[in-house]
């Protein structure tokens, strides 16, 4: 078994040294604990191993305590790769880009928005789409699009939709200078036409949360976050935009490969150098992809505050802590051998966690770091963490959520979805869904206990608790 041939270097590290297998470039890291690590695939491990090959790669092929298995690298993986000799792969960003979370806060707490909670989630479920296809009655026309994916979140507030607060409080600022739509394929376009503004299937959600316990009343204050308090956490993506413009890369990408003379152990990873023209290519598309899924989290809030006023009025008022994405490919400034270099790094399934004082982070949290959002399975807890220093050994990365142990097909065939609707109920937790086999796929029991990942990334350093948030509404697509 590959598992065997870890070594655990302490409580939370597992490594695997890059002797292990003619080719590697580096070795393969992975943070868990002795209970997660019994959990993890030996699939998602091989996958990891396969990420140590990739040409330009430093550091080492990391996985988060978070990790299972995915399409081409694991879900939970994190590769950085150097500017001049490194590559970039549309597998090792995923086919959701930019997938990512974003919480709003309210000024009231459980007792104030308790009665309104039923009118709340029929409103959510009236307003926001959400479901495998499922759009809105309006079309953009190509030209808005276009706009869309040149111009992110900060192309949104200028017409009009949201505030000059909500560009800062979003990662890049809700936009990827790089993006440029012609480099995007009209096929994806039109996928996206009608699902700006949407929440798509899977494990995507909107929730109503409650912030159950503070860990952090230091961090807690700065963030504006209370006992008690009542927020409302976004979870979804790019839509069919980004699934379609990560198959068509992968298809020319591999293509490419040859003329460059790389071999890659899995057609999955295919890759080409960051500086070619087909490396750039996908850069500039997949930037604009990630512009398409900020507008969609910052039209959904849209929505939800139109809702939370229809609802309790001026008391309703709903503002952003932060939106951070976690399927993604950055170029960020990061310490390799001594000084600090520009570098591309993946992360597929994974968040950035920036540490106080980093000149990326807005005004308000640069004396706290990033806020960092870890988003739980349906019906379990959520947590609000904050960035640190000691990440930097992680390119500043911790997990994107629990991850999975069970794939939706075994879910749906050990789990009943009626069964955990029930569970859901018994907790008091209210649940607007398209499909009752959604529920079963996305059942608690299909994913790792979100409390012991929090435990790894507290333990490892790679963040610390601040918050944890309890949902009372859930609002799920098929």
């Amino acid at each position: 078994m590959l598992k065997n041939a870890f070594q655990k270097l302490d409580k939370y590290i597992w490594e695997l040294p890059k002797s292990f297998k003619q080719g590697m470039r580096v070795g393969a890291r992975v943070y868990s604990s002795a209970k997660l690590w019994e959990q993890v695939e030996e699939e998602a491990l091989e996958q990891l191993v396969n990420c140590a090959f990739l040409p330009g790669v430093i550091g080492y092929a990391l996985g988060m305590p978070d990790i299972h298995s995915g399409y081409g690298p694991p879900i939970g993986g994190v590769g950085a790769m150097e500017l001049s000799v490194g590559v970039i792969s549309p597998g090792f960003v995923g086919f959701d880009e930019n997938c990512g979370v974003r919480l709003l806060k309210s000024p009231l707490n459980y007792k104030e928005i308790g009665p309104y909670l039923r009118e709340l989630a029929n409103g959510l479920e009236r307003e926001i789409p959400s479901g495998l296809g499922r759009g809105r009655k309006t079309k953009l026309s190509f030209v808005q699009i276009n706009e869309i994916l040149a111009g992110g979140v900060p192309k949104l507030v200028e017409q009009g939709y949201g505030t000059e607060e909500d560009i800062e409080n979003c990662e890049e600022r809700g936009h990827m200078a790089g993006a440029d739509s012609a480099y995007v394929s009209d096929r994806a376009k039109d996928r996206g036409r009608d699902q700006l503004g949407t929440l798509g299937s899977g494990n995507h959600f909107l929730e109503i949360q409650i912030v159950d316990e503070i860990f952090d009343n230091v961090i807690a204050e700065a963030f504006g976050l209370f006992q008690g308090q009542a927020v409302v956490m976004i979870h979804t993506g790019s839509r069919g935009l980004g699934h379609q413009n990560c198959s068509d890369y992968l298809q020319s990408v591999w293509q490419a490969m040859p003329k460059y003379k790389i071999r890659v152990p899995d057609r999955e990873l295919a890759c080409v150098p960051f500086n070619s023209p087909e490396g750039q290519s996908f850069f500039k598309a997949m930037s604009a992809a990630c512009n398409f899924a900020w507008a969609n989290r910052h039209i959904i809030s849209h929505y939800v505050r139109k809702v939370f006023r229809a609802a309790l009025g001026d008391s309703g008022k709903l503002t952003l802590l932060y939106d951070v994405a976690h399927n993604i490919a950055k170029i960020e400034e990061h310490e390799v051998r001594g000084r600090m270099e520009k570098i591309i790094v993946h992360r597929k399934g994974a968040t950035r966690a920036f540490p106080a004082g980093h000149p990326e982070m807005p005004k308000q949290y640069q004396k706290t770091g990033q806020p960092v959002l870890i988003p739980g399975s349906m019906g379990t807890s959520s947590f609000v963490c904050v960035g640190t220093e000691k990440s930097k050994i992680a390119w500043y990365t911790v997990s994107h959520g629990a991850g999975r142990v069970m794939s939706r097909h075994s879910a749906v065939n050990q789990i009943r979805g009626e069964q955990v609707l029930e569970g859901l109920q018994k907790q008091g937790i209210l649940v607007k869904c398209q499909s009752v086999k959604n529920i079963a796929e996305e059942a608690p029991a299909a994913y790792k206990n979100i409390d012991d990942v929090v435990e790894v990334i507290q333990g490892a350093g790679l963040s610390r608790k601040v918050a944890r948030l309890k949902p009372i509404a859930v609002i799920k697509g098929e």
